[in-house]
């Protein structure tokens, strides 16, 4: 194993209301020690719609540290970036972007086994958080969008763990390049062929043989901004 990263904050949050009629535990906050983790995710984290949110697909949310200079320069000082947790993570990290990882790989965190699942699809939730119309939509286009973990061995992660590379099944597949084939809108037969290859989740597959099938691409307007329509 090899130490590609370190976990610098472990973050929960309860289902509160939140704005347009909807709850939401995007507003979390670090914990300290080691925090139980099982098949679905940290054990006192809550998520507010369970339809889209959380399950064993996306049981933890990871947001590399990173990211926040560069948002910071794009943005401004906003009060959001002074601690972990603007993003609604579970973990923040440092060392581990979707430029390092890649699908399916297995990595060790305290004594959890997880793996890598999917890239975050960003929402207009993130609008308001930010204060910032159309803050999904950047989240997507700089694909900075963090990405979740399937748990496969339940266990204890705290900050501090060490983020170690287990296995690699697909080193030619960072999220990175999956982020861009579908974030770029591509109907690129030769670009989408080689995603059906892979084990992706089963929403993105569907993306992918939709593409594929009818040659057209997904309305992704309701998930960026919600009721709200993006002023041309």
């Amino acid at each position: 194993m090899s130490v590609i990263g370190q976990v610098e904050a472990v973050l929960v949050g309860k289902a509160v209301p939140y704005a347009r009629g909807v709850e939401s535990a995007i507003n979390k906050h670090d914990v300290t020690g080691p925090q139980q983790v099982s098949f679905v995710g940290l054990v006192d984290d809550e998520q507010g719609d369970k339809r889209i949110h959380g399950g064993v697909e996306k049981a933890l949310h990871i947001y590399p540290r990173e990211h926040y200079a560069a948002w910071q320069h794009e943005l401004g000082e906003k009060p959001v970036f002074e601690k972990a947790g603007a993003f609604g993570e579970n973990i923040s990290a440092c060392g581990v972007t979707e430029h390092t990882v890649c699908l399916h790989d297995k990595v060790r965190i305290g004594s959890t086994l997880l793996e890598v699942s999917q890239g975050r699809l960003p929402c207009w939730k993130l609008n308001i958080r930010f204060d910032q119309p159309d803050m999904a939509l950047k989240l997507q286009e700089t694909l900075r969008t963090g990405w979740y973990f399937r748990v496969l061995e339940e266990g204890v992660i705290a900050p501090g763990d060490a983020i170690e590379l287990v296995e690699r099944p697909y080193p030619a597949w960072p999220l990175s390049r999956i982020l861009e084939v579908i974030f770029s809108g591509s109907l690129d037969e030769a670009a989408l062929r080689p995603l059906m290859s892979l084990p992706l989740v089963d929403s993105w597959r569907k993306v992918v043989e939709r593409r594929l099938d009818n040659q057209q691409l997904e309305d992704w307007e309701p998930r960026l901004f919600g009721r709200q329509k993006m002023v041309k």
